[in-house]
């Protein structure tokens, strides 16, 4: 789902999937899925600029070797023709299994976990074929990798993990926990991480707000105090915390239902602009500033809590469009004038 997710809403001119070792029904699965998809920035099937290199389980080792090489060498064709590429490859763990078993079979001597000594220059040389270019005529075109990686038992220590972390510069951590809570895209937002932060500061800074970056590093630092607190609470339970900590358990909670779960069923959700994304960050960290003061004065966490502003921000994804007009300074005025009302309620006592 999260690839599809990727690959329709991209702003890549073709989409090169790389099916490596998949199950042959999940390879089924994408043909008859794909075709279905509409592409946002044309309104015809997806599929028309998607090319399929599909290599099931089912193969020769040496053909799923030669899969992953066959789609990016497809991707810098069309690069050098000037187009925008995004490359799925999934999954680079089967086609680094390919290499430990041909390895074997040529008598190569093994190194960690069985793979053979080059794993690490074979990954670094895979993914630097992605990047930004200058055609011969001018033109300006990329090959951008996704390339998925599925260890065995969700251990993220072993090899094919960790020697891909140490050369890409952003990861999207999988977490089954998420899953099996239904709580999708089940992307743990505390082992993933991004490179890109400061070089696209100024970015953001031009096209988005001011202070987008040091806003994520605020509702960062709320989840990260959520996950130490968590702790606690499997000890003693959460009615011991101070109501200062409950109320970060509460923020959280808003950001994990209200911004990090995304439905991409929903034709407001499936796709959010940032400027939407950055204002529904806005309100939610405009919430935590006025309850936290709400909370010196006296106010019971449980008031804040059950407040019908507290499930409006929950569902402010779903009843605000992505043409949002003047909706979230309606919801910023709504939040500030009934803790303004609270907080005189209680100081009055």
């Amino acid at each position: 789902m999260t690839q599809h997710q990727l690959a329709k809403w991209s702003d890549a001119d073709i989409i090169v999937y790389i099916g490596c070792g998949e199950r042959g029904n999940e390879m089924t699965e994408v043909l008859e899925d794909f075709p279905k998809l509409i592409d946002p920035s044309s309104n015809l099937p997806l599929m028309n600029r998607t090319i399929l290199i599909a290599n099931t389980s089912n193969m020769p080792v040496a053909a799923r070797e030669a899969s992953i090489y066959t789609g990016i060498t497809i991707a810098e064709y069309f690069r050098d023709m000037g187009y925008n590429v995004a490359v799925m490859a999934d999954s680079t763990s089967r086609w680094a299994e390919a290499l430990r078993e041909i390895s074997g079979r040529l008598e190569e001597m093994p190194a960690e976990e069985g793979y053979p000594a080059y794993l690490p220059s074979r990954l670094a040389e895979f993914y630097e074929r992605a990047g930004y270019v200058k055609t011969l005529n001018d033109k300006e075109a990329s090959v951008t990798i996704i390339g998925a990686v599925s260890p065995a038992g969700g251990d993220f220590s072993e090899p094919v993990t960790q020697n891909t972390k140490r050369f890409v510069s952003a990861f999207l951590g999988l977490d089954r926990k998420l899953a099996y809570s239904r709580h999708y895209p089940a992307i743990n937002w505390l082992s993933s991480y991004s490179g890109y932060i400061t070089q696209l500061e100024d970015w953001y800074k031009q096209n988005v707000a001011e202070d987008m970056i040091f806003l994520r590093g605020e509702m960062m630092k709320i989840l990260q105090e959520e996950s130490k607190l968590q702790e606690t609470v499997k000890l003693v339970g959460e009615d011991v915390l101070p109501d200062q900590q409950r109320l970060i358990l509460e923020i959280a909670r808003l950001l994990k239902v209200g911004y990090l779960q995304q439905n991409a069923y929903h034709k407001e959700d499936t796709f959010v602009p940032l400027n939407k994304q950055y204002l529904m960050l806005k309100v939610i960290d405009n919430f935590y500033k006025l309850a936290k003061e709400a909370v010196k004065v006296g106010v019971p966490i449980s008031v804040i809590k059950t407040s019908d502003l507290f499930y409006k921000i929950i569902k402010m994804k779903y009843e605000i469009p992505s043409d949002f007009g003047r909706s979230f300074d309606e919801l910023m005025n709504d939040i500030s004038e009934y803790f303004s009302n609270l907080i005189r309620e209680y100081e009055g006592d």
